[in-house]
């Protein structure tokens, strides 16, 4: 009986051995944790990172490592205040490192060799900082490169030929710098971007790179060849006329006649010069008094975009960034690496966006986990955009960024509070993390913009899905998607009470957004009632009666458009839209009540419910109940967002996911591969 025994003790301890090194925690080797932390101890940097030895550094701010965490592949720290060289042999240690961002610093030195030792680096941002001396030849040992950006520093000297070795490069962007002397003939198919523009070069522009824009080289006076102008006319003589001395000297015979008609020509340029003088005179005149009787009503979008594209041009040529900004958070005030031409922007995004840049000289803050994008006010301005909507705070966009990005753009209106408070409200707001909540990924703040950037989910809001072209062939809202959509607007709402202590102020169908999992529809705009004055206007139909007296939002107000939310859901009647009644919108819970009254209850349920066969009246007028537990008109009377949640929850059962237990043990920490299938956080790659 031995013998059979011994294999299956050999199997189980090999079992247990697998089954530890599962569930043991991979990571990074130690010399990678020494290196990083051998970078962060010997650079200063304004902004705490919270790198610890004894955290995994696959969690550090800016580290990210590999499926199996095995090992370091990007770094990222955009604009985080990095001031100083790159100390040497720290990065260039991280022999698997892919990405590796540090614009937006005070980088200085030259280009570290540590760096030219990343057999394996696909991407280098370096940009916006304060980098000297020239680019060194041995960037060719970079042979997997793909993405080179050292734009706006202080490199100089040439560019040196050895580029052409760099054969995977598709963006190379080397504008806003010092650098002289010939473009070389850079040949390599794949480059898709090129920008050498605002540099002191000179000569003709090899005929491989004349397929790029004019944009590309401009800044160059020197430059010329296709597709700037013709090299003939600016470096080469023209050829001599036939009457011309070919030694220069004197006049050829016969010559006194063109002497004649050349002075009357000088004379005629002289009388044309002083009268072209004069109109311009009365014409800077005229200028100037126009633009002191139109000063104060210059505040339409085309006096903002025109204003910007003055203000903006001188800030995309270079100016190195300031060190921080009183909002504290990441900040972005460089060009990203994947941005090609000008695409079509939509006007008014244009006027948001420039009109910002021409303010004072601020940056778009990055807060939260808004630091995963790579973009700013330049690229914004750039955006190809179309309007979402018009809401009593602002008008939203959809903005789509050159690199693909896509992001929500809200540009506020009559914004009550001033810089410091608004900085203040905004970091809160950025730290709220729930799958049932959509944060502030970044804001911007000056005299005349205020703008706040989201996360773009392309599934739309629930109010567009429950009331958009009914009748014309859509697909009804099911019963299980409104009651996953009801669930997942009081976890949300209880998320901001409890654990945020913050009001939402403005819940209604219309900000309740939708992704792609079922279960995790997210509250959007909230606590925004903060940043403007008191006002009764907002919310339409969903405010609750004391807030009309006191113009106070409160736990208990939000609980009551909850319920009218939910009286959306059951009914298909939406609040925000007029009646006959004479006020400009429905008292939803008024309407309900008069039904019910007259015991006709079921009447109260939508008709496309019931036409789509719907089998759970038993929970239809559950969920009757507790909204009409909600709209309360005493406020006391109202449960509060937990407990509401919870009676969801035994209204559903199966509809709703998780319980609130595991709310709120494991969705306050919602893991990155939980949000990216949820379209909620931004891009991890291949911006830096």
């Amino acid at each position: 009986m031995a013998g059979p025994r011994a294999p299956v003790a050999a199997l189980a301890a090999l079992l247990a051995v697998a089954a530890f090194t599962c569930c043991a925690v991979a990571e990074p080797p130690p010399s990678e944790r020494s290196a990083l932390l051998a970078f962060l101890t010997a650079t200063p940097h304004e902004r705490r990172l919270g790198w610890n030895a004894s955290t995994p550094a696959c969690g550090w701010v800016g580290v990210t490592c590999d499926a199996a965490n095995s090992t370091v592949v990007e770094v990222r720290l955009p604009g985080v205040g990095i001031v100083g060289a790159i100390p040497p042999g720290t990065l260039g240690r991280l022999t698997n490192l892919r990405v590796l961002s540090l614009r937006s610093n005070r980088v200085l030195g030259t280009i570290p060799d540590d760096l030219l030792q990343l057999p394996g680096l696909k991407a280098l941002f370096l940009q916006q900082n304060l980098l000297s001396g020239p680019i060194p030849s041995g960037i060719q040992r970079l042979g997997g490169l793909e993405r080179l950006v050292l734009s706006h520093n202080n490199l100089s000297g040439s560019i040196p030929f050895a580029l052409n070795n760099l054969t995977a490069l598709r963006v190379l962007k080397l504008d806003g710098n010092h650098l002289s002397g010939s473009i070389p003939s850079i040949s390599i198919a794949g480059l898709s971007i090129l920008n050498v523009s605002d540099n002191n070069l000179n000569g003709s522009i090899p005929k491989s790179l004349s397929r790029f824009p004019r944009e590309s080289f401009a800044g160059n006076l020197q430059l010329c060849g296709d597709p700037l102008p013709p090299c003939s006319s600016a470096f080469f003589p023209p050829t001599p006329s036939p009457g011309a001395s070919p030694g220069g000297g004197g006049p050829a015979p016969g010559s006194s006649k063109k002497r004649k008609l050349s002075g009357a020509a000088i004379a005629g340029i002289v009388v044309g010069a002083v009268v072209v003088g004069l109109l311009l005179l009365i014409a800077i005149v005229l200028c100037a008094v126009s633009k002191r009787r139109s000063a104060a009503a210059r505040e339409g979008p085309k006096a903002a975009t025109s204003a910007a594209a003055a203000a903006a041009a001188p800030a995309a040529r270079g100016q190195p960034p300031p060190a921080s900004s009183e909002g504290g958070g990441i900040t972005s005030s460089s060009k990203e690496d994947l941005g090609g031409g000008a695409s079509g922007s939509a006007a008014a995004v244009a006027a948001a966006a420039a009109g910002a840049a021409a303010g004072e000289q601020s940056r778009l803050v990055f807060v939260g986990k808004g630091a995963g994008y790579s973009f700013d006010l330049e690229d914004l301005l750039r955006a190809s955009a179309e309007v979402l909507g018009k809401g009593s705070v602002g008008t939203s966009y959809k903005a789509v960024l050159e690199e693909g990005t896509t992001v929500v753009v809200k540009r506020l209106k009559d914004v009550a509070v001033a810089r410091r408070e608004f900085d203040a409200h905004m970091e809160a707001l950025g730290r709220v993390e729930h799958r049932n909540v959509l944060p502030v990924r970044a804001y911007y703040f000056s005299k005349d913009e205020k703008l706040l950037v989201y996360d773009y989910l392309p599934n739309g809001s629930l109010s567009a899905m429950l009331h958009g072209s009914r009748g014309s062939g859509r697909t009804p809202l099911d019963w299980e998607m409104r009651m996953r959509s009801a669930l997942s607007a009081a976890r949300g709402l209880a998320q901001l009470h409890t654990v945020h202590n913050l009001v939402h102020g403005d819940v209604k169908a219309s900000n309740v957004l939708l992704r792609p999992d079922a279960d995790a529809a997210a509250l959007s705009d909230f606590s925004l009632h903060q940043l403007f004055a008191p006002s009764t206007t907002r919310a339409g139909g969903y405010r609750a009666p004391e807030v009309v007296d006191t113009r106070r939002l409160t736990f208990k107000s939000d609980v009551y458009s909850l319920g009218v939310l939910l009286l959306e859901l059951l009914t298909g009647k939406s609040p925000s839209h007029s009646s006959l009644e004479g006020d400009g919108t429905l008292d939803l819970p008024r309407w309900v009540q008069s039904v019910v009254r007259e015991e006709w209850t079921a009447e109260v349920f939508d008709v496309e419910l019931v036409r789509l066969g719907a089998s759970a009246e038993e929970e239809m007028v559950a969920l009757l109940q507790v909204a009409m537990a909600c709209v309360a008109t005493v406020p006391d009377a109202r449960p509060d967002a937990p407990d509401v949640v919870r009676m969801i929850e035994e209204i559903g059962g199966g509809h709703g996911g998780r319980t609130t237990t595991e709310e709120s043990e494991g969705v306050r920490g919602t893991s990155e591969g939980e949000r990216s299938r949820s379209g909620g956080t931004p891009p991890a790659a291949p911006t830096p």
